[in-house]
């Protein structure tokens, strides 16, 4: 990370020691990527296409967990009037049920893991490309994302690629 930011700063430095010589004033701006990511209408429906589609199993994750809290408080009511073979085979099969109740619940969090990754990748690229589209409407010769230690609020353009993005959304409905 100080690596990248390090870089980030020399490069930021040679432009502008670049732009000083040239004495043609150069436009740039930073955008706030993560902000993009979370308040662009692409992502909002992106979170409710994993909801419709994580829903179902979430639900038939939490009937598995009850009816294992329901076998495991059966057993611990029961357990005292049961002979040693009973209580084993019992707490054999409970044990059992918890490793696919566990099993099940990492699956369920690595396809959830797997499907946000592929939504996130192609919002990626709609950032991406918006920024750019932004960028050269507006004559930016720079932006900036992550990386950045300081800028004034006017170099901000989150705000307007979020606007963009926001128009690209309603108009692809």
């Amino acid at each position: 990370m100080k690596k990248i930011t390090r870089f980030l700063a020399l490069i930021t430095l040679s432009i502008l020691t670049t732009v000083a010589v040239a004495a043609e004033p150069m436009k740039i701006g930073v955008v706030n990527a993560q902000r993009l990511l979370g308040e662009s209408p692409q992502a909002k429906a992106a979170q409710r296409v994993l909801e419709d589609e994580f829903s179902p199993v979430q639900a038939e994750m939490v009937v598995l967990q009850n009816a294992f809290k329901a076998k495991q408080e059966k057993l611990q009511r029961d357990i005292d009037v049961m002979s040693a073979d009973e209580r084993r085979n019992a707490e054999r099969d409970l044990q059992n049920d918890q490793r696919n109740l566990q099993r099940r619940a990492n699956e369920l969090n690595e396809d959830f893991e797997l499907r946000r990754d592929e939504m996130l990748g192609g919002m990626q690229q709609d950032l991406f490309s918006e920024i750019q589209r932004y960028a050269n409407e507006n004559g930016y010769d720079l932006v900036l994302g992550d990386g950045v230690l300081y800028m004034g609020g006017s170099l901000d353009i989150t705000d307007e690629v979020l606007k963009g993005l926001e128009a690209r959304f309603k108009a692809a409905k």
